[in-house]
């Protein structure tokens, strides 16, 4: 039962034949290689390393365990006889190769290229990356003590980053990792089904109004939507600390490329096939949706580039109006170019939402805008072309 169980949901996540695991880790090759070849070398603390991989890996995971994609197999395999042990390590095991493999292999392979890692170390990154699949998925659980997990996932991230390369942090991980087998072995199949995660939100009327109360019901029906904001706005604020007294003002554009990096709310067509498909079917439904969508963006985008223009301001001073017109400027084209690219190259190919927060696409719209900021930045004559640019995506939104 066991087997079978793995089978089908290793068969959702890697494709039939499992196809779609050798071309990640071909990949995955390929940038170690790419990057090893370069000589460039990041001097990295092992408890820095340690950190990176657990949270990272606990981040996918719980991704994973959200998904709304997900809770439709889930829904599916429940319905047929189980037995509750098999079915719950089943599951989590192949959630947890799934984010392991596909995603944590990709920054496993970036840090051996350009971290000074020694070869003793690579088994202890690989047991962070055991333990902290069991972590997320034991503190994802729902349980009558929740703050207790909370407290738990903290201190052990605290540990982690103090622990440097002392001897015994991977006895304690280890321990760790029992106490949350212990914890899923009180588990059942059913906990890992939310009825929520199967709603959908499509649109049901035209008006604007309603667009807007669907975006703001969207969010919150995904917290971890709002912790990524939460996360972008506090990197506002941190940024002009690291950078203001290196790069100057000449960095101020660049900040603006790098608070664009927001991908939970440029994906919504692409997360949501009902919206999609309701979206589509009518005409006219093109400026009706994109118009507001793009303008949910924008004041989002604006959001973080205020806060990152005030702690600037407070931190290093010289905020000028052109730098203000500079922030719209670039919370407006980075929400245009967002739009266009859901509109007219929505994504596909994935199999749970985890795959979309890590799409290669998520990188293009700020690419773009960090090359805008460079181009501004040297040549500020150039100004008057963006904007006429500018001007032209947005005829094509409406």
């Amino acid at each position: 039962m066991m087997n079978m169980t793995g089978k089908a949901f290793a068969r959702k996540l890697f494709g039939a034949d499992y196809k779609r695991l050798p071309r990640t880790l071909f990949i995955d090759i390929i940038i170690f290689q790419g990057l090893y070849i370069t000589g460039f070398q990041v001097q990295t603390a092992p408890s820095v390393r340690n950190l990176m991989i657990s949270a990272f890996t606990a981040g996918v995971m719980w991704q994973a365990l959200s998904s709304k994609d997900n809770a439709d197999e889930m829904r599916h395999m429940l319905m047929l006889p189980f037995r509750r042990l098999e079915f719950v390590f089943s599951y989590v095991a192949v959630l947890g190769a799934y984010t392991v493999l596909t995603k944590t292999g990709l920054l496993f392979a970036v840090l051996l290229a350009v971290s000074a890692c020694k070869p003793v170390e690579i088994p202890g990154m690989i047991v962070c990356m055991i333990h902290a699949v069991l972590m997320a998925a034991a503190v994802w659980s729902p349980g009558k003590y929740w703050y207790v997990k909370d407290i738990w996932a903290a201190a052990t991230a605290i540990v982690i980053l103090l622990s440097g390369s002392s001897p015994w942090l991977m006895p304690l991980l280890a321990v760790n990792g029992i106490l949350a087998v212990l914890l899923l072995w009180q588990t059942d199949g059913y906990d890992f089904y939310q009825l929520e995660g199967n709603k959908s939100h499509v649109v049901k009327h035209q008006k604007t109004a309603s667009l807007w109360r669907y975006f703001f019901r969207y969010l919150g029906s995904h917290k971890n939507y709002l912790l990524n904001m939460s996360v972008m706005w506090c990197a506002a604020l941190a940024l002009p600390y690291f950078l203001g007294e290196t790069a100057g003002m000449s960095f101020i554009p660049a900040g603006f490329a790098i608070l664009s990096l927001n991908t939970p709310i440029c994906i919504l067509l692409s997360c949501d096939h009902d919206l999609e498909q309701a979206v589509r079917f009518l005409p006219g439904q093109k400026k009706a949706f994109c118009i507001p969508y793009c303008l949910f963006i924008f004041l989002y985008n604006m959001a973080a580039n205020i806060i990152f223009l005030c702690s600037w301001q407070i931190q290093n001073g010289g905020v000028t109006a052109l730098l203000i017109a500079g922030a719209v400027f670039f919370a407006l084209q980075s929400a245009v170019l967002s739009v266009l690219l859901e509109w007219f190259y929505p994504i596909r190919d994935w199999k749970i939402e985890s795959d979309l927060w890590h799409h290669p696409r998520k990188y293009m719209v700020p690419v773009v805008m960090l090359l805008l900021a460079g181009a501004v930045s040297v040549r500020p004559v150039l100004l008057p072309a963006l904007l006429v640019l500018l001007a032209v995506e947005i005829l094509v939104l409406i």
